[in-house]
Formats: C-alpha cells, sequence, structure tokens
C-alpha cells in the first residue's frame, strides 16, 4: 500500500505544459520541484523567457514527498559548518537560511497558496548525549545572534510534547511545517501565470554544451543561452561532472486517520523531530492525522513490511496510537552529500546546478531558486557563498557507492542505540 497523503489532499488546480515541438528560451530548468519551479517564478518576474523540463509530473520528485517541516539551517549542523568554511560565512549562510524560511511563508500569502503553514518546531532529545548537542546548538546559534530558543524538561516538556520518550526539547519559533505538494503546485502556478512553460514528461537525455545550450528531450530540442540543474535524487548521471556528489535515500512517511486525540499530542502544533541519525519526524496534519516519517532505505527499495514498522515507530513515541490505522503510507528519494551541507555551483559558466540538501529542502529549495535567478541576472555574490563549501563525491564509485554508504551507516544506527 503506497498513497500518497499530499496527492489525495491537493488543491491547487495546475495542469503543466507540454513540450510539441523544438523550443528556445533564454534559461533552461531541469527538475520540477521547489528549486525548479522557484527559479522559474523569479526568472518569468524579472523578464526572462523560462522553459523547464520534467520527466514526470510537476512535484512528482521529493518536493511533493517530504515531510512538510520547514526550518532554517542544514543537514549537517552549525559547528560543523564553521570547520567548513569559516565563521564569516557561516554567518551568511545561517542567515540565508532564516531568509528561505520567510521566503517560503511569503510567497504562499502572495499567491495564496493552500499549503496549511504553521509556524512551531521542537528538537527532541531522546539520550543524554542529544540534551548536550541541544545545548550546544543554544550556544551556536547565540554566537551567530540568532534567536535561540528554550531548552524544554520535565513536565514542561511533556506539556508540549505527550510522549514518554523524550528527555527535552529545544524550542524553534522560527520553523515549522506545510503541505508542500500543494506548495510546489502554487509556485508552479504562478511561475506560469508569469509567462514560464512548465514542461510535464519531458525527459532529458542529454546536454550539448557550447554558448548556446542544446536539451534533447525525446525527439524535441531546447536551445537556451543558460541552464539550471534541479534534479536532485532524480538526476541519476545525466551530468557526469556532478554524478556522484550526491547519494539518493529513500524515506518514508505514513498518515494515520483522522483521530480527536491527535491535537492533544502536540498541544501547540509543532512539528518534531529527534536528533538520531535515522531519525523519527512527525506533526499533525490540518485535518488531525499524525503524519510520522522515519526508516531509510539506501537501496531507495521501500523496506519490507513498511507500514507495521512505521506504526511501531510511531507507537514507540505516543503509545495513544496503538489502535491507529495506517491509512497512507508513502516515500520516495531525497538527495544527501557526504557532509550533508547543500552542493551548489557550476559545470560551465552558463550552467549552474543546486542540490544535496540532505532533508533540509522544503524551505531551502526555494531561496535556491531565488539565488539561481540572481546569478543568471548578474547578482552572483549570495549564491557564491554557498559555492564556498567543499564537497567530496562518494567513495566506491557507481558499482560500490551504496555498499560503502550502507557499511559507513552501520556504525551510525547503532550508535542511535547507545
Amino acid at each position: 500500500m503506497l498513497n500518497n497523503y499530499y496527492h489525495a489532499t491537493r488543491r491547487v488546480d495546475f495542469v503543466g505544459d507540454t513540450l510539441a515541438g523544438d523550443v528556445s528560451a533564454d534559461v533552461a530548468i531541469i527538475g520540477g520541484g521547489i528549486t525548479g519551479v522557484s527559479a522559474a517564478l523569479h526568472l518569468a518576474e524579472r523578464g526572462y523567457s523560462v522553459a523547464l523540463l520534467e520527466a514526470h509530473d510537476i512535484g512528482w520528485g521529493a518536493s511533493g514527498r517530504n515531510g512538510g517541516q520547514a526550518l532554517p539551517g542544514f543537514g549537517c549542523s552549525l559547528h560543523k559548518l564553521h570547520a567548513l568554511v569559516g565563521g564569516e560565512a557561516t554567518r551568511q549562510l545561517w542567515e540565508m537560511s532564516v531568509e528561505a524560511v520567510e521566503l517560503l511563508h511569503a510567497q504562499i500569502a502572495r499567491f495564496a497558496i493552500p499549503a496549511d503553514p504553521v509556524r512551531g518546531y521542537l528538537h527532541a532529545a531522546i539520550k543524554p548525549r542529544h540534551v548536550r548537542d541541544l545545548k550546544l546548538e543554544q550556544e551556536e546559534l547565540a554566537s551567530l545572534g540568532a534567536p535561540a530558543g528554550r531548552l524544554l524538561e520535565g513536565a514542561e516538556m511533556r506539556a508540549r510534547l505527550d510522549s514518554p520518550r523524550y528527555l527535552a526539547a529545544l524550542e524553534d519559533k522560527i520553523s515549522g511545517h506545510i503541505h508542500p505538494y500543494n506548495y510546489v503546485l502554487g509556485l508552479a502556478k504562478a511561475a506560469q501565470a508569469a509567462g514560464a512553460k512548465l514542461y510535464a514528461g519531458a525527459r532529458i537525455s542529454h546536454v550539448e554544451e557550447g554558448t548556446t545550450l542544446t536539451l534533447h528531450a525525446g525527439a524535441h530540442k531546447l536551445r537556451s543561452k543558460f541552464l539550471l540543474v534541479a534534479g536532485g535524487a532524480y538526476l541519476g548521471g545525466l551530468m557526469r561532472g556532478i554524478a556522484g556528489y550526491i547519494m539518493p535515500v529513500g524515506t518514508y512517511i505514513m498518515a494515520t486517520e483522522p483521530r480527536a486525540d491527535v491535537r492533544g499530542l502536540i498541544p501547540g502544533n509543532e512539528a518534531v523531530a529527534d536528533l538520531n541519525f535515522v531519525l523519527d519526524y512527525f506533526r499533525r496534519s490540518a485535518d488531525d492525522r499524525m503524519l510520522f516519517g522515519g526508516r531509510v532505505s539506501y537501496s531507495t527499495l521501500p523496506p519490507p513490511s513498511l507500514g507495521p514498522s512505521m506504526l511501531r515507530r510511531a507507537v514507540r513515541v505516543f503509545p495513544q496510537l496503538k489502535d491507529a490505522k495506517v491509512e497512507f503510507l508513502w516515500g520516495g528519494n531525497v538527495d544527501i552529500t557526504v557532509n550533508r551541507a547543500p552542493h551548489f555551483g557550476r559545470l560551465a559558466p552558463n550552467i549552474l546546478f543546486a542540490h544535496g540538501f540532505s532533508g533540509h529542502g522544503v524551505a531551502l529549495t526555494g531561496l535556491a531558486g531565488k539565488l539561481a535567478a540572481e546569478v543568471i541576472a548578474g547578482q552572483a555574490e549570495r549564491f557564491d557563498v554557498f559555492t564556498r563549501i567543499p564537497h567530496a563525491r562518494f567513495p566506491g564509485g557507481r558499482a560500490l557507492r551504496t555498499p560503502a554508504l550502507l557499511l559507513a551507516t552501520s556504525w551510525f544506527r547503532l550508535r542511535d542505540l547507545l
């Protein structure tokens, strides 16, 4: 049973364009997720002609399947980011990640997107070392001049998160959650209204580089001056220059039936995630279901007995859900990098890419599209702060990459148990 709750609760009427012949545009975009449609919107509003090509439907990939948790920051800690790029760049990156959350809420309001936006987030600690990590996070945020939330413990924490599993939780008033599929479709509809062409069912077979770029999609060609590559976990080996820098990882979510007791489990309606390497993340839906995510698959194949397994994980957090029913169950791939920091850059002066959001893409992808539009318009300074983050390919090449990652992550899975 794999059926996506977000698709069942779609409230945006959007129909993609059909590629029926050769076309030309100022900018071509590969990938119809949030990064691509955000770039299309910002470019079209600047007056560029834009042609986006998506192999499936708009929002088909991670942008329409994720946990809907919109937060600043990155898949790696601020402490690790500081070690990679230094203090000033870390401050700039943090501030842009906060801007990404504000941009998301601004676009939802501007285009009246029915994405059910909610503010509030709890970073939950299972073990004493997690509590220490949360205190370190408070210190790192304070050093950046960022608002550091309160650390909730004991009865105060249980009043906000009615679960016996957690020792503490760090309050975060910037972050929150949305309906991601309605959001990406709402952005796509706005981009289309601004003049961008968003072609669904247009799979790219190869790209000819040069001053004029030629993208081959079946029998048709798209010629453009610039290209943004935003295929994420579903790009495959299309662009050899960045192949191997990201790894597709399967992650899965279930939704219970609507329940009267769900509101009492998270009374403040925050989104929640724990600090384990293989983490649980969850939130209430607008119709009072528990949306609970977890499990990972490095083969990208759904684990066996996924529904019962996901429900067991949810009951471990909330014993109150022991009689719950799994009404929706879905998953998809996210793109992770070796260091879990986002990977932005150039393959040529006229070819940009942005991927590797490592589970932190709901908000940051929208800003990535805006920054790519800035580069094409001649303002590269902000995009280039991201390009300063050093990256490495996953070891082992295509044949051994997954076994190598499985071996490496076995240690972190074991550490989750300690």
